[in-house]
């Protein structure tokens, strides 16, 4: 069974925080969703994306272009079918099913918004009631460090 990671952000926003993620996870051959409602959020993360950390290109696609399962990196909510690593951005949802399926998983929440710091307590909340572990990472001196775990 995978564990749901939390990552709460407090000294870089998501948009510098998730290339580096994404690169990492690429680097390892995984196959990445990241999951949001949000057409906004997808269309700000597209952009990310496009110059990606130190001005690098990761290829990637928004959900419901014509090559999405060509896709090493696909932005959108979709399910997690055919994806090793999901990682829920903007109050996007995770299920105990989808964490057990997945190799990697985990919700990425700014620490400074009171609304997404509840929103993070009730995945947690239903996650753990419902058997999976869960471990707490939060922001220190540039690097994550994890807080919390619950089996």
């Amino acid at each position: 069974m995978g564990a749901a990671k939390f990552y709460q952000l407090k000294e870089s926003p998501l948009d510098v925080a998730l290339p580096k993620l994404v690169v990492m996870a690429r680097a390892q051959g995984l196959r990445v969703l990241i999951r949001t409602a949000d057409p906004d959020l997808a269309a700000r993360l597209d952009a990310v994306l496009w110059k990606g950390p130190d001005a690098s290109f990761l290829p990637h696609g928004i959900a419901g272009g014509p090559h999405d399962d060509a896709q090493p990196v696909l932005i959108g909510d979709v399910p997690v079918k055919g994806f090793d690593y999901v990682i829920c951005v903007g109050g996007a949802d995770l299920t105990a099913a989808e964490v057990t399926a997945l190799a990697r998983s985990c919700i990425m929440f700014d620490g400074w918004d009171e609304a997404a710091l509840a929103h993070a307590r009730s995945q947690w909340k239903a996650l753990t009631d419902a058997g999976c572990t869960a471990q707490y990472h939060a922001q220190e001196d540039g690097r994550w460090v994890l807080k919390a775990q619950k089996n």
